[in-house]
């Protein structure tokens, strides 16, 4: 785990509120989303079984990279169900509290920070490595609203400081709990 995964992480956990924040950087443990589905908390969102349903009618729209091809020809049929469940999320943060319930899934990414507009570039990568979580968590739990946050740092530690400091209000982390000692863009 990254130094600024490791400080969010912190940030998020020493909340109280409504905000339950969980996944593969918690205790240090890896988690995918086969393991974190087992837990009480996203079985009450929607069931194992349901939730692969509506992964494998979004896995199909998905191309098959051709370094996963071989996979793919050894089963086709399972080949999408397993990929999807084998995503691995840096967390997944939900807020019941709200009026509409909130799920967000989150991802963290480093990227050289050496060039102007490569931080962006792996917000984009990030949104699509999850999409058919996103996806497939919307059509499995339509009375939910889910959102992806990405946390894109830079090798040399730097952020876009608005973008940063937003996403974390949007996890409801209190401006005092924020703790961020690298340099900030």
């Amino acid at each position: 785990m990254s130094f600024q995964s490791a400080q969010l992480w912190s940030s998020a956990q020493l909340y109280n509120g409504p905000l339950l924040c969980c996944g593969r950087l918690e205790g240090n443990k890896e988690s995918n989303m086969s393991t974190l589905w087992r837990r009480e908390e996203f079985l009450n969102i929607c069931s194992n079984e349901k939730l692969a349903e509506k992964a494998q009618d979004i896995k199909v729209t998905i191309s098959v990279k051709e370094s996963q091809a071989a996979r793919y020809n050894l089963d086709p049929e399972s080949f999408f169900v397993n990929r999807f469940w084998g995503r691995r999320p840096g967390g997944v943060a939900i807020n019941e509290a709200l009026q509409i319930r909130v799920g967000y899934t989150l991802k963290f990414k480093r990227s050289t920070d050496r060039d102007e507009g490569l931080l962006e570039v792996k917000e984009e990568e990030a949104n699509l490595q999850h999409k058919s979580i996103i996806l497939a968590l919307k059509a499995a739990a339509p009375k939910w609203e889910f959102e992806q946050i990405n946390f894109v740092v830079g090798n040399r530690g730097s952020v876009v400081e608005s973008e940063f400091h937003t996403k974390l209000k949007t996890l409801d982390v209190q401006e005092g709990k924020k703790t961020c000692s690298s340099p900030i863009m």
